[in-house]
C-alpha cells in the first residue's frame, strides 16, 4: 500500500506509470507532471477505469474513500462512471453489498450466502433505499422484534451483528458518522436455551445400540461407517468426506487418520491452513474396520464411506433409538465417559474431539499434538465399546 511519503516523492519520468495502492487504486504519474488518481475494477465482464481526482487536491486518505464507494457502487451493479448511479452511492443496499463483497473472502461459501440471504429477505425490503446516514434505531429495532416475532431469536441476534458491521463499515468510509445498531444489543430478546444432542452416556447402552445396527438388513457401508463413528467420535461431516488419501501408516503400528483442515469446522482462513489438520489416532479395531472397508479395492481419492448425509442417523431410528441418540451424540459419548474415567485427561480428550481451546494464548502457541495420550485414549474408548 502506498503512503503519503511515497506519493509525495514520485518523480516525473519520460514514460508515464502507475503507482498501485490496493483493490485497482492507483496513482497515475504522466511526463507533464501530472499526478491523478484512478481506480480499475471489471463491469460487464470487462476492465473499466474511474478517474477519481488529482493529487494533491485530493489526498491518499481522500482516495481511498472515493475508491470504497465506487466500489459500493460496483457491487451493487451500478456503473461508477455514471452521474446518475453516484446518487445511489449512499443507500443502504449500496453500502451494505459493499461491506458484503469485502468481507466475503473471509467466509466460507456457505455462510457468506446465508449473510447476504438474511439481508435480502429481512432487511432490504425495508431499508434499500434509505440513506444510510439518515436510519435511526428505532427502524433497526422495528426490523429485529418482527423477526424474533416470528420465533427466530438467534436469526434476530444474527442479524443485528451484521447491522453493527454494516455501520461499522460506512462509518470509517465516512459515509454516516453513528452506528444505530450497537443501541440494538440490551433490546434483543434472551437467546433460546441450548438443545443437546440427543447421546447415551453408558457403555452398556451404547454397546446395546451398536447390536440393533448390527442386526438391520441395511447396506453395509453404512454399517461399517457408523462403527467407524462411533470409534472415532469425528463429525458426520468429516465422515462423509473422509478420503483413501488420508490414512496414514494403514498397515503399520500406529496408523493414523490425518483429517484435512479444509473439512473441520474452522474459519475460512483456518480451512486454508494444513498446520490445522487435526489427527485422529486409529485404534486396532478402526483400523481393522477399515481394512475390511478396503477388500472391493479403492481408489486413494475416493470416498471410504460414500453415504448420505441422513444414512447414520436414519439407522439408529430404526433401531429403535430416535430421540435417545444421533450421529453426532458419539461426541458427547465419547467426552462423558472418558472424563469420567480419565478425569486428569480433560485437555487431551478436548485435544482429540478437535475442541478449541478456551485460552486464546494457549490456542496460539502451544502445538503440542500429545499424540501418544490420544492413541492411548482411543484405544481405551474402543475396548469399552468391543468387550
Amino acid at each position: 500500500m502506498l503512503t503519503n511519503a511515497a506519493v509525495k516523492a514520485a518523480r516525473i519520468q519520460p514514460r508515464a506509470y502507475k503507482m498501485f495502492d490496493e483493490r485497482g487504486l492507483f496513482l497515475f504519474v504522466a511526463p507533464s507532471g501530472l499526478k491523478s488518481w484512478r481506480l480499475k475494477y471489471r463491469a460487464g465482464g470487462k476492465e473499466q477505469l474511474l478517474s477519481l481526482g488529482r493529487w494533491p487536491d485530493m489526498s491518499l486518505v481522500e482516495a481511498r474513500a472515493g475508491a470504497d464507494r465506487a466500489r459500493s457502487l460496483i457491487a451493487a451493479g451500478l456503473d461508477p462512471r455514471d452521474r446518475e448511479a453516484a446518487a445511489h452511492s449512499d443507500q443502504f443496499e449500496t453500502v451494505a453489498r459493499a461491506w458484503f463483497e469485502d468481507r466475503r473472502g473471509r467466509w466460507s461459501a456457505e455462510h457468506a450466502r446465508d449473510v447476504i440471504l438474511s439481508l435480502e429477505r429481512d432487511v432490504f425490503p425495508l431499508l434499500a433505499k434509505n440513506p444510510i446516514g439518515g436510519i435511526e434505531a428505532v427502524q433497526l429495532l422495528e426490523i429485529v422484534q418482527s423477526i424474533e416475532a416470528r420465533g427466530a431469536i438467534e436469526t434476530a441476534r444474527r442479524i443485528r451483528q451484521r447491522l453493527d458491521a454494516i455501520f461499522s463499515y460506512a462509518i470509517v468510509r465516512e459515509l454516516c458518522t453513528t452506528n444505530p445498531a450497537a443501541a440494538l444489543r440490551a433490546e434483543l430478546a434472551p437467546p433460546p436455551s441450548v438443545q443437546r444432542h440427543p447421546a447415551l452416556v453408558d457403555i452398556e447402552q451404547l454397546k446395546a445400540l451398536q447390536v440393533a445396527v448390527d442386526a438391520l438388513d441395511a447396506a453395509p457401508r453404512v454399517q461399517l461407517a457408523s462403527r467407524f463413528l462411533a470409534l472415532t467420535a469425528v463429525r458426520i461431516g468429516a465422515l462423509r468426506l473422509a478420503r483413501w488419501a488420508e490414512i496414514e501408516g494403514l498397515d503399520g503400528p500406529a496408523p493414523l487418520w490425518r483429517i484435512p483442515a479444509a473439512h473441520m469446522k474452522l474459519t475460512r482462513v483456518r480451512k486454508a491452513d494444513a498446520a490445522n489438520d487435526h489427527l485422529i489416532p486409529l485404534s486396532l479395531p478402526a483400523a481393522e474396520l477399515l481394512r475390511a472397508a478396503a477388500e472391493n479395492g479403492y481408489d486413494t481419492h475416493s470416498p471410504i464411506f460414500p453415504i448420505g448425509a441422513g444414512a447414520i442417523g436414519d439407522l439408529y431410528n430404526r433401531a429403535g433409538y430416535a430421540g435417545r441418540h444421533v450421529p453426532h451424540g458419539w461426541r458427547a459419548s465419547f467426552s462423558t465417559i472418558l472424563n469420567e474415567q480419565c478425569p486428569t485427561e480433560k485437555d487431551v480428550i478436548d485435544q482429540a474431539l478437535a475442541h478449541a481451546p478456551t485460552n486464546k494464548v494457549e490456542a496460539a502457541y502451544n502445538r503440542a499434538e500429545h499424540l501418544a495420550r490420544r492413541r492411548d485414549l482411543f484405544c481405551r474408548w474402543a475396548k469399552l465399546l468391543i468387550n
